[in-house]
């Protein structure tokens, strides 16, 4: 199926029969990619005296709880109310889901024991300044699939580049990395600030999505995207981004 879309007066063509999941997988067990010191998710059948809800063990269907931290496991969009005293819910802040995106592959700096996303590598690898910028970092191993990142330091992005992004008025900013930020950064959260605008006019309508994996054969460029959340009364919800190749 092919749709054609505006965009500014110009005319995209998007074939929707062809989507490019970008999202990684919340499993049961350690599969899950995982951050921020927390245990594996759980999915298990309710159990209540001698019912438990799974066909296997007798039941009419499969009924099963799952346990799970959205910003800790697989692909998560959130929005400023992560950051904030204030109540703000993704639900709420996130009203649009269709997006001109652009996907770059960088390769992070090393900066002491560090490896960082600078405004440097942003300015030399972005060209076409949309609502949302994808970021593949190298190198791009299949194993962000299922990667334990607690105490591994993961690359980050510096104040400086989230605060570029802003300006070229980005509002969705996408990684595969399980946050912009540092991983102990003793709570500075510096590229979240920079990016929200967090002490001045805060962009309630801008999202960050976190554990993303792009393929290695889905090349840099311009795509149509669709950015899915679930409706969680939550500063973030599990997501599921979908790419889409387009033709001018």
């Amino acid at each position: 199926m092919e749709i054609k879309i505006n965009v500014d007066d110009v005319a995209y063509k998007v074939d929707l029969s062809k989507p490019i999941d970008i999202s990684t997988t919340i499993y049961g067990h350690e599969k899950t990619p995982n951050a921020w010191y927390v245990p594996h998710p759980k999915i298990e059948p309710v159990v209540m005296g001698d019912f438990i809800g799974k066909v296997t063990e007798g039941s009419s269907t499969n009924f099963f709880n799952i346990h799970f931290n959205p910003h800790a496991h697989g692909t998560h969009t959130e929005c400023i109310g992560h950051i904030t005293e204030e109540f703000y819910s993704i639900n709420n802040c996130l009203k649009e889901f269709h997006f001109l995106a652009e996907l770059i592959t960088v390769k992070p700096e090393e900066i002491g024991e560090d490896l960082v996303i600078t405004k440097a590598i942003l300015e030399e690898k972005m060209q076409y300044f949309k609502e949302a910028i994808i970021i593949r970092t190298l190198p791009n191993t299949a194993e962000k699939l299922n990667k334990q990142y607690s105490n591994t330091n993961p690359a980050y992005l510096t104040e400086e580049a989230a605060l570029f992004l802003r300006k070229k008025q980005i509002k969705h900013l996408l990684i595969d990395l399980p946050s912009v930020d540092k991983e102990k950064d003793e709570g500075k959260l510096v590229a979240h600030k920079a990016f929200w605008n967090f002490e001045g006019e805060r962009r309630l309508d801008a999202t960050i999505t976190e554990f993303i994996y792009v393929p290695t054969e889905v090349k840099d460029g311009l795509f149509f995207m669709n950015l899915q959340i679930a409706s969680f009364e939550n500063d973030a919800s599990p997501s599921k981004p979908i790419l889409y190749k387009i033709k001018l």
